[in-house]
């Protein structure tokens, strides 16, 4: 059902608009058969060390997390790492695929506000959309990067309402991921879980408002 006060549509980058597992195809590139295994550990590490860097009050940008933890994910996956190998997959994380409907879906919202909010920090975020053909229909993407605190942290969210200028209930936030959808709900916005692998929603005491198996969901909420 329509939501009347959404003024701004927030997305999440990282499994949301991009697809983090198209590392996978480099990953079996250079490490035949071991590519699935390392990718998956890759983005388990790499919101784990985002996690507990944020709880141990030590900030560092979402590249320098996403190398530690492709680092220890070919360690835990008897890949031998060297510098060449690592900078081609950080490279292939600048170059994830965006999913199909993303272009379609935010051509449909362009009377609206859109944006993107990342933990990605800009040196990640800015070559990702500039190579997507739908970077010209955001007004605006976010880093936590700005604010040096990852989602999902109440401080991080508040950053979106200071730069759209907007409130808290007229933001649907959009995430793939169940603990950013916890957040956001918490925080007081509007959120929808785009559930593109039907997962079971995590037990956090918070639901989403909306869930979708993809982009397209959130058209009900267009005029």
């Amino acid at each position: 059902m329509k939501n009347p006060k959404i003024k701004a549509f927030v997305f999440d980058a990282y499994g949301t608009l991009f697809d983090v597992h198209s590392v996978i195809e480099k990953c079996n590139e250079l490490f035949p058969g071991k590519g699935e295994n390392i990718s998956g550990i890759w983005r388990q590490k790499q919101l784990e060390y985002s996690f507990l860097r944020q709880l141990m009050g030590r900030y560092s940008t979402f590249l320098e997390i996403t190398r530690d933890a492709l680092r220890y994910a070919c360690k835990e996956g008897g890949a031998e790492l060297t510098g060449e190998t690592e900078n081609q997959l950080i490279d292939a994380y600048l170059e994830l695929q965006h999913y199909d409907e993303t272009e379609e879906v935010l051509k449909k919202l362009e009377s609206y506000k859109t944006a993107i909010f990342s933990n990605g920090s800009f040196d990640m975020l800015s070559p990702l959309v500039d190579q997507s053909p739908f970077g010209p229909l955001l007004d605006e993407v976010l880093s936590v990067d700005d604010v040096k605190q990852f989602k999902p942290t109440p401080m991080a969210y508040q950053h979106v309402l200071d730069r759209l200028g907007v409130r808290r209930e007229e933001v649907l936030f959009m995430s793939s991921n169940t603990w950013d959808i916890a957040g956001a709900a918490s925080f007081g916005f509007h959120t929808a879980w785009i559930n593109r692998q039907g997962k079971e929603m995590d037990e956090l005491g918070v639901k989403p408002d909306y869930e979708y198996n993809d982009l397209r969901g959130l058209l009900e909420h267009a005029q």
